[in-house]
Parts: structure tokens; C-alpha cells; sequence
């Protein structure tokens, strides 16, 4: 375990929950979208993206604890929710079908906005555990005077 690798392993969780952040308000902007993707002629409407998160199990850390330990949690990609479009009776929206119903995004944005306030107290989290270490790299270089 070297020196600055507790910093690295908040990097990468503050990089995790800024992605996070990014996705949430990328699918409030999208919440009312009923034209985002074209399949066989006929217009469908957003999908809710997610983020899935990876971490290392605790063993593979003590068992690498001499190697490098830089990796901390990634983003193992961004998928789609596939929770059905909702259908809202709306005979005056230009994508209503004629039976007068929109298919709407699957996007709830007190959902998306719990999502915001977890991802910012978890980078919250990671500034303060980041801070400590700094500190403590401070403090260890002050014994060296």
C-alpha cells in the first residue's frame, strides 16, 4: 500500500459520483422527451439511464494490500432502465396515438433527485476522507522537519 493510495481511492469515487450526478440531471432534461429514438418508423420515448457501480471485494484489497491499490470503485457502465414507458392520456400531443395516449419517459424526478442528494453526500463523504489524508501526508512531513 503506498503513500497516496488512500487518496487515489477517493478520486475515484469522487469521479464515480460526479458521473452519477451527471446521469440524474442528464435524465431530468430528458423527463418530458417523447422523441428520443427512432425504432422501425416510430418514435420512442427517453429511457431512464444508470449508472452500475463496481468495486473490489475486501479480500481482493488485502490480497493486492503490496501491489497497487489505485482502483477504488469504478463505473462498470451506463445502461438503461427497462421499466415500460408510462401512458398518459393526452389526444392533443402531437405523438398521442389515436387512441389519444402518449407514451412517456420512465423518469420520476424525486427519484432522480434522491439520486442527486445520495451522489452528493457520498462526494461530500470522499472530500472529507480526502481532506484527512492530506492532512495526515501533512502532518507525517511536519515529524521530517
Amino acid at each position: 500500500m503506498t503513500m497516496f493510495s488512500s487518496m487515489g481511492v477517493s478520486g475515484s469515487a469522487l469521479t464515480l459520483q460526479r458521473l452519477r450526478m451527471d446521469v440524474a440531471a442528464s435524465n431530468i432534461a430528458n423527463a418530458e422527451t417523447t422523441r428520443a429514438e427512432l425504432v422501425d418508423g416510430q418514435w420512442q420515448p427517453y429511457q431512464r439511464k444508470m449508472v452500475v457501480q463496481e468495486s473490489m471485494p475486501f479480500s481482493t484489497y488485502l490480497n493486492k494490500a503490496e501491489n497497487q491499490l489505485n482502483h477504488g470503485v469504478i463505473a462498470k457502465g451506463i445502461v438503461n432502465d427497462e421499466t415500460p414507458a408510462s401512458l398518459v392520456y393526452d389526444p392533443l400531443h402531437p405523438d398521442s396515438n389515436e387512441d389519444g395516449y402518449v407514451s412517456k419517459p420512465n423518469v420520476e424526478i424525486a427519484r432522480e433527485m434522491i439520486d442527486i442528494t445520495s451522489a452528493t453526500r457520498s462526494y461530500e463523504a470522499n472530500v472529507s476522507a480526502l481532506q484527512a489524508s492530506k492532512g495526515m501526508l501533512m502532518k507525517a512531513l511536519e515529524i521530517g522537519r
